[in-house]
């Protein structure tokens, strides 16, 4: 019995140290959730699925949230920096009890590296346009289930013909992005129960910007429109969902429709759309559930809730019939007349009620005053803040902010590149052609830095002739991309007091945690190999630790 007396001990005190670390973690939270999103949250409809998603998550379940980005970047470069981060955050943090992915890039990278990063962790998706591939995948994994993107096109063409009978022909507008793609196949797929109607397409991806605005121009008063997706034209134009339906709004003369809730305010007639908040609110209750205990295959693929959703400024700009809606329509832009907003008050309060309008009009004023005195204030707060940050001179952001970014990064421990860069014989340019010739010099490095600038590399003019960048990753492949894109700098000639001139950099790269393990320490790494690029000829490029490598 003395003899398993040590071993007793040990497994006793396992499960006591165990047993305390599950309740310190269930007394901080409730439960963990991981949101991927395969956009970024500067698009309106991921906005609206956040929100829903909020809602609908239970107190006490925190959550985090990763953005592929994927409408600006390369779908798999998109993968591979999110799986890089993934793969780090993973490994330092407790793990997830659920993952949440908004629409489909965002889900079929959770499931290509499933095994290695989510091993075992349930799957909640919603805003999917491949309705197929997600009931299949849902009926055949146990721990996936999650909210379908169900946009009906035959609800929207029904829908216009009865307030416009004479349409003869229905236009979609897409891209050849990944939605675009599924969604091009769902739109002509409906052909067949319209024969009396033509079906046609306005590719973004095959027109530049002018053909883009020019093909909108000449539609037909016998068509109406359908906004699909549109990210980026021929001529490398990149759009926002506010931008695109801007440009709809200005140079399209007819009425332009659309299948989810967002923008419709902005100037689109809508139509019976999927409301993405109400989508993302449900994938929030889907995700509160499981971490409840409920296991996700009991909880049946749900199909997003749509409605009928009407913007009355455009109902009126193209003389449709308000009577002629579905009942159940909400109604954006109303307009609310003098008989609404009045039609309770009777003859006998007229003089209370207008004494009451006096008081508010009055207390409005006083709101108004107020309202006005903070926006100036907050105004000025931006510009200090904003001053305090920037270079003067280049709009460039500061060396104060470049050492706050690089502090967070390094205390968070996100792995990142410095690439300092230094104009080369600049005191000879101030010398021979004066001080306003170097300023030239230095604000035209700064506006082909700003070229570069992306959201993993943004650039800062660190000290006199030196700038720096930050790149978020420690990627060999990425860090030598950057690295040439940082020689072009200086490849082509600077037009200085009206005459083109050669200039020439040097450039140091020191990578966090590889090179250093703390802000100062890889300042001082870059900083070392950019000068070793001067001792060696200038005009070079190096790596901390390694010899300069030829710019020309």
């Amino acid at each position: 019995m003395k003899k398993w007396r040590g071993v007793w001990i040990f497994l006793l005190g396992m499960i006591l140290f165990l047993g305390m670390n599950r309740q310190v973690q269930a007394e901080g939270e409730q439960g963990r959730v991981l949101f991927i999103s395969s956009y970024s949250y500067g698009w309106d409809t991921v906005q609206l699925q956040i929100e829903g998603f909020i809602e609908g998550l239970a107190p006490g379940i925190s959550a985090d949230y990763e953005f592929m980005d994927t409408k600006r970047l390369d779908a798999e470069a998109a993968e591979q920096l999110l799986y890089e981060r993934l793969k780090y955050t993973l490994s330092v943090v407790l793990p997830y009890d659920v993952i949440v992915v908004g629409d489909d890039a965002a889900l079929k990278f959770a499931m290509d590296y499933r095994e290695e990063l989510f091993d075992g962790v349930p799957i909640v998706f919603e805003g999917i346009n491949n309705v197929q591939y997600a009931w299949e995948l849902a009926e055949q994994d146990p721990l996936v289930t999650g909210v379908v993107e169900q946009l009906s096109l035959t609800k929207n063409i029904e829908l216009i013909l009865q307030l416009r009978p004479e349409i003869k022909r229905i236009v979609a507008v897409l891209d050849d992005s990944l939605t675009g793609q599924a969604e091009r196949e769902n739109f002509y797929s409906v052909q067949d129960m319209f024969p009396d109607l033509t079906f046609g397409e306005i590719n973004v991806s095959d027109c530049s910007t002018a053909d883009l605005r020019t093909r909108l121009w000449q539609q037909q008063d016998d068509t109406v429109l359908i906004f699909i997706v549109m990210t980026e034209d021929m001529s490398g134009k990149m759009y926002t969902n506010l931008e695109a339906i801007q440009t709809l709004v200005k140079y399209s003369k007819i009425p332009v429709m659309r299948m989810v809730d967002s923008g419709i305010e902005e100037g689109l007639l809508g139509g019976y759309v999927v409301s993405m908040r109400k989508s993302g609110l449900i994938a929030g209750q889907m995700a509160t559930s499981i971490v409840g205990g409920m296991e996700p295959f009991r909880i049946p693929v749900a199909e997003s809730p749509n409605m009928y959703y009407i913007n009355e400024e455009a109902m009126r700009q193209y003389d449709l019939d308000m009577g002629k809606l579905p009942k159940d329509t909400e109604i954006v832009n109303h307009k609310v007349t003098f008989i609404e907003k009045y039609r309770n008050i009777i003859v006998p309060m007229a003089v209370v009620a207008l004494a009451m309008v006096v008081i508010v009009l009055l207390v409005l004023y006083d709101n108004l005053h107020r309202r006005k005195l903070m926006t100036e204030l907050e105004g000025t707060r931006n510009i200090l803040e904003s001053a305090s940050q920037h270079d003067f001179l280049t709009g460039l952001h500061n060396r104060s902010k470049f050492v706050e970014d690089l502090t967070k990064l390094t205390q968070q421990e996100v792995p990142c590149t410095v690439f300092m860069l230094d104009i080369d014989d600049f005191k000879n340019i101030n010398d021979v052609y004066g001080h306003a010739a170097g300023d030239e010099a230095l604000k035209q490095v700064a506006d082909r830095m700003k070229a570069m600038q992306s959201q993993i590399l943004t650039p800062y003019r660190y000290a006199g002739d030196e700038f720096i960048m930050i790149l978020l990753s420690e990627h060999e492949n990425m860090i030598e991309k950057i690295a040439y894109k940082c020689r072009q700098v200086f490849s082509d000639d600077f037009v200085i007091r009206g005459v083109k001139r050669k200039v020439t950099g040097s450039i140091g790269i020191a990578t966090y945690p590889k090179d250093a393990d703390s802000m100062e320490q890889l300042i001082v790494c870059a900083d070392k190999a950019m000068y070793l690029v001067k001792k060696s000829g200038k005009n070079k490029f190096a790596y901390y630790g390694q010899e300069p490598e030829d710019v020309m």
